[in-house]
């Protein structure tokens, strides 16, 4: 799988395109989550790299995370189903269309100057790199769950 760069404007509008794909009524293919939970959920990483959300992970991520820290952003899909950090769960009912205009901000807003200056808080430092390969990871891989 090649991981794409969110910096460059080209991947971007090909993100917004595939969010723009999605319809109230897509059903997901594995997980738990309605489109529009999903919408939500979506917009939580790029809270972290805004610096405006900071999860605390449970002890052991903390602790294990410098094994799995390259999943973040390396080659490797993402598996079906991984655990997810309670404060990215998303289990209320949420609004659609106001869920997918305030992602596709998001995604039009992600620069590197926007990037936090702190240190991911359950993985450390990234690069910029790292945070526009991750954040773009994350995104395909819950765009491709609901099958766009």
């Amino acid at each position: 799988m090649e991981v794409k760069n969110l910096f460059d404007p080209a991947v971007k509008e090909e993100i917004i395109s595939r969010i723009n794909n999605l319809k109230p009524a897509t059903q997901r293919k594995w997980g738990s989550m309605d489109v529009a939970q999903m919408l939500a959920h979506l917009q939580q990483p790029l809270k972290v790299a805004y610096g405006e959300h900071s999860p605390k992970g449970n002890f052991l991520i903390r602790t294990l995370s410098v094994f799995f820290k390259s999943s973040l952003y390396n080659e490797k899909p993402y598996a079906k189903n991984l655990p997810t950090d309670k404060t990215f769960k998303i289990a209320d009912s949420r609004d659609f269309i106001k869920e997918r205009e305030s992602l596709i901000e998001m995604v039009n807003n992600f620069t590197p100057e926007k990037l936090t200056t702190k240190p991911h808080p359950v993985f450390g430092e990234l690069t910029e790199e790292q945070w526009s390969k991750s954040q773009w990871k994350h995104l395909d891989h819950h765009l491709q769950q609901f099958g766009v």
